[in-house]
């Protein structure tokens, strides 16, 4: 009689046992997408949007930890110069991080005829 009463109660409680994996497998998706994907994506966005304004004149790091001054850029190539009249070419993922910016001129500043007579 104990016997029965067992497999009707592991019976039982075997339909609700059903959904709890599969419950537990999407609550993991959630968490793995909330701390690991959504910020590498973040972080791969941030990178692609820094290595397309790059210009001239912006001191960088590359990826193998090369700093230099960006001199030129092409489609997906930069031109950096690491000392003084060397240049190398680096693909364009290649920059890590830029360190500094370079300057954008200002307004050229123009004289009156009258102050450049005195």
């Amino acid at each position: 009689m104990g016997r029965s009463v067992t497999v009707q109660l592991a019976a039982a409680g075997g339909g609700a046992g059903g959904f709890t994996p599969i419950l537990m497998i999407a609550l993991l998706f959630g968490v793995m997408y909330f701390m690991m994907i959504r910020p590498q994506q973040k972080r791969r966005k941030e990178a692609e949007a820094m290595q397309s304004n790059l210009g001239p004149g912006d001191e960088v790091v590359t990826i193998g930890g090369l700093y230099g001054t960006v001199t030129g850029i092409e489609d997906d190539t930069v031109l950096i110069e690491v000392a003084p009249g060397v240049q190398t070419r680096y693909a364009r993922p290649a920059i890590a991080r830029v360190v500094t910016r370079a300057e954008l001129p200002s307004e050229p500043v123009t004289e009156d005829a009258d102050t450049a007579k005195d």
